[in-house]
């Protein structure tokens, strides 16, 4: 696909429009000296973490970023960019997906995230129609659902294999802009999301409005299967209003999710990137994005003539207003509290990470301005300052005056300064109550994200990393509370002889978690405290004298550390007691029956409660479709009857052959529906053999797939293996 310029001349267009609307051409007043409010920050009042910034490659219509240039984009010395994440294109022709791989493989070298968007499917996929006065509209065939499906997660797989990790991967590009590539309607979406995208091994970004349009992320919401199965609200910002940053049904509905600004230029396409102070319109952009809960900034182009590095390779003036943020706020920082306007046309916004708080102010009007901030909730040491001007660029002032626990700044009109603050812990410490869980077995689930806490990869070895991950019941994700009778507890992992452990018996924030050899010192003893929440607790470390907690990397809710204690929704726990089903006899009830091996649930596939529906194994979800009632019969056997109505587990036609299909049948109570559940031995375990074999064949998940469940000859192998998890 060669360069689009129907694209540019629309967006040419609309970057005009998103000039007016977001800047307004601001009266010119003489340039003189202003006093200003106080700019106050409050670190303890905590917001979301911060993913990073950065832009697009595009080899295919732009040519690929040289060595150099990655270097520029990637690397956070003198005269480079610091960004951390990179978006790719998707082709819809895979010959030329290696296209992809030099930036990506380079950009996560430097520790960046790259994520992926598909403008089209494969061309056998699509069809044309009629849309509002355009005949040959393009858009995905509805019975192709699966296939695109299959063509991401292609893609995901192909990157994988080639030494590029996606971190996410988008369902569409600008599904509401169709004029150069599918259009998708809001129901469209959420049927893709709700039925096919658990196809896809890779995080889910929710397709990415051109320009915030909410009907697409409403629908989303609000239908709870759909939003199951996304793991990022993704969204550009061409042409937003300012006041349609903000969006209350998320944060209502949505907030465990990641808010990602995936694509924007501003002010325009058709300006050089060097214009001053046209250029300052950028860093206003990026503020404004940034307190309204977005996680990630995201430029068009990396490398354009109006982007944030220049044909040449050199960073342009738009660059060096989006360092002032990419270089100094970096994955993992928290935006914090901060008095957001000042001083007429100064903007403010802070953050807090290794040590540091990072203020960034944005004066876009004429007027130069002396601006006083106060740090509240930690010491200040020194400060620094950065200066991107019509005159500097990140100009660097070292050792700030500091006025107790604040200082003065000289903020000239049109520029934009980051001062990057040392602070130190204040002396008052938030407090908690103790709590009491008992002894026993639990899953520790994340309050916020519904993930819990596990082994990397099930791996019971010494030193193994803890992150969070989907509920599977793995015995990596079990965890032993025994209480000490000092305050404090171990918690034994379920792999073996390990103990949860602060890695280093280190004290500092971001400070990994791991399981070691149980011993039962410091680093090994934890404070289970109370928090305002029901229920939720903080796991507080001993070696940090309860100052730091066990704590979930909010940008990608994946690794686990030792943090600073805020009574963040990443630093708060549930306690899930283990109730595990323990004896060849199920009692009559409402069941979820996991595999152990996969940990996938047996459910009826998508969710369809039809007669001779099929049963497979999936992820968890609760859905009724995945919730099953045993009823004993009193001959030995029991029916297995499922959520979705007067349907029971059956053996399709009563057959006794190998692979004969496991569905859902109307209720009858045939042989066909009668099931023996044995214990292994593993009480907790059992195999659910057929009435039909005469108990030879069981329930059998196809291992070639993990998905489709079948009928087979029992040797008790792992994927005839199930445990009955109790509904509450």
């Amino acid at each position: 696909m060669g360069f689009n310029f129907t694209k540019f001349s629309r967006r040419f267009f609309a970057a005009a429009i998103i000039f007016a609307m977001l800047t307004g051409i601001c009266p010119q007043m003489a340039t003189q000296s202003q006093a200003a409010s106080d700019a106050v920050i409050n670190l303890n009042n905590t917001h979301q973490e911060i993913m990073g910034f950065g832009g697009m490659n595009h080899p295919s219509w732009i040519g690929d970023l040289t060595s150099a240039q990655r270097e520029t984009a990637f690397s956070n010395g003198t005269n480079q960019l610091g960004f951390q994440v990179l978006r790719i294109w998707v082709d819809s022709d895979r010959n030329n997906w290696y296209k992809e791989l030099a930036t990506a493989k380079a950009a996560i070298a430097k520790g960046a995230i790259v994520f992926a968007t598909p403008w089209n499917p494969p061309s056998d996929m699509c069809e044309t129609f009629y849309k509002s006065g355009v005949s040959n509209a393009k858009r995905l065939k509805h019975d192709k659902y699966a296939a695109y499906a299959q063509h991401l997660n292609d893609f995901v797989t192909y990157m994988r294999n080639n030494g590029v990790e996606l971190y996410g991967i988008s369902v569409c590009n600008e599904p509401d802009y169709g004029y150069d590539w599918t259009w998708w309607t809001e129901s469209e979406v959420v049927t893709f999301l709700k039925y096919y995208a658990s196809a896809i091994n890779c995080r889910i970004i929710a397709p990415e409005s051109f320009s915030y349009l909410k009907s697409y992320y409403n629908a989303i919401i609000n239908d709870s299967q759909a939003l199951a199965q996304v793991d990022i609200i993704g969204t550009h910002l061409y042409g937003t209003q300012y006041s349609n940053f903000s969006y209350p049904l998320y944060q209502q509905k949505a907030s465990s999710k990641q808010l990602w600004m995936t694509e924007v230029y501003t002010p325009n396409s058709s300006s050089s990137a060097d214009t001053w102070p046209e250029a300052i319109n950028v860093a206003e952009h990026i503020h404004k994005a940034m307190v309204n809960d977005f996680q990630t900034y995201v430029w068009w182009y990396i490398r354009r003539s109006y982007g944030p590095m220049k044909e040449d390779g050199t960073i342009s003036k738009r660059g060096y207003c989006m360092a002032q943020f990419s270089k100094f706020i970096r994955r993992g920082y928290v935006r914090v509290d901060a008095t957001e306007n000042p001083n007429s046309n100064v903007y403010v916004s802070a953050y807090t990470g290794d040590g540091k708080a990072v203020v960034v102010a944005v004066n876009s009007g004429s007027s130069d301005c002396s601006q006083k901030f106060t740090i509240n909730g930690k010491t200040l040491k020194s400060v620094d300052r950065y200066r991107t001007s019509g005159s500097e660029n990140l100009a660097k002032t070292s050792n700030l005056e500091l006025t107790g626990n604040g200082f003065w700044a000289y903020l000239p009109a049109n520029s934009v300064s980051t001062f990057v603050c040392e602070v130190e812990n204040a002396s008052s410490q938030t407090t908690v109550s103790s709590a009491s869980i008992s002894d026993g077995w639990y899953y520790i689930k994340n309050s916020a994200s519904g993930k819990y806490l596990q082994v990397t990869d099930n791996n019971g070895t010494a030193g193994a990393n803890v992150e969070a991950g989907t509920g599977t019941g793995v015995a990596g994700q079990k965890w032993y509370v025994t209480n000490l009778g000092n305050g404090y507890v171990t918690i034994k992992n379920g792999l073996g002889s390990f103990n949860l452990d602060v890695a280093g018996g280190a004290t500092a924030d971001n400070t990994n978690m791991i399981i070691y050899n149980s011993y039962g010192g410091d680093a090994q003893q934890f404070k289970i405290a109370s928090t305002s929440k029901s229920s939720q607790y903080a796991i507080l470390t001993k070696v940090s004298s309860d100052k730091s907690c066990v704590h979930l990397r909010q940008y990608d809710n994946t690794n686990v550390v030792e943090n600073a204690y805020w009574e963040g929704s990443n630093q708060i726990w549930q306690f899930e007691k283990i109730q595990t089903v323990a004896s060849g006899s199920v009692s009559d009830g409402w069941y979820y029956i996991k595999n152990s091996a996969s940990g996938k649930y047996l459910q009826v596939t998508n969710n369809n409660g039809t007669a001779g529906a099929n049963v497979e194994a999936g992820t968890g979800t609760g859905v009724a479709g995945q919730k099953w009632y045993v009823t004993n019969l009193g001959n030995g056997y029991v029916t297995i009857k499922n959520g979705l109505g007067s349907f029971n587990l059956d053996v399709a036609g009563g057959a006794t052959a190998d692979n004969t299909n496991i569905i859902i049948y109307n209720s009858y109570g045939g042989d066909a529906q009668q099931f023996k559940i044995s214990a292994t031995s593993d009480p907790t375990q059992f195999s659910i053999y057929t009435k039909v074999s005469g108990d030879k064949s069981c329930v059998h998940l196809r291992q070639y797939d993990n998905t489709n469940v079948v009928e087979n000859v029992s040797w008790q192998g792992t994927n005839q293996i199930w445990q009955f998890e109790k509904i509450q």
